[in-house]
């Protein structure tokens, strides 16, 4: 099993997870960040560092965010590990908690 990161962490991009990571499994987008199934060694550490509360293991994704576990193996692909914590965009707390924001995801 895998953690797969969820839409709420679109445009609030914390990366109080990737801290904790041991084995660098987080890619970073735009405004995203996704978790390599291949390299995630379901360790669980960056779940509670989530401010966000957006990363799920893999068999507990909510319904409405099944996507999100395709769409974490696609983009992890494409865009590059992240192996350090980054500041989150100013505006991350203003966007935490709000629903729909698929529509804001930058490839």
């Amino acid at each position: 099993m895998t953690y797969v990161v969820t839409e709420n962490c679109i445009k609030c991009k914390y990366t109080d997870c990737v801290e904790v990571c041991p084995v660098d499994c987080f890619h970073a987008g735009p405004n995203f960040l996704v978790i390599d199934p291949d390299e995630c060694i379901d360790c669980t550490l960056c779940v509670p560092e989530c401010p966000a509360n957006a990363i799920f293991a893999e068999d507990d994704v909510p319904a409405d965010q099944q996507s999100y576990i395709a769409l974490n193996a696609e983009l992890a692909k494409q865009w590059p590990v992240l192996s350090q914590m980054e500041p989150a965009p100013a505006d991350a707390d203003s966007w935490n908690g709000k629903a729909g924001k698929l529509q804001y995801l930058e490839r």
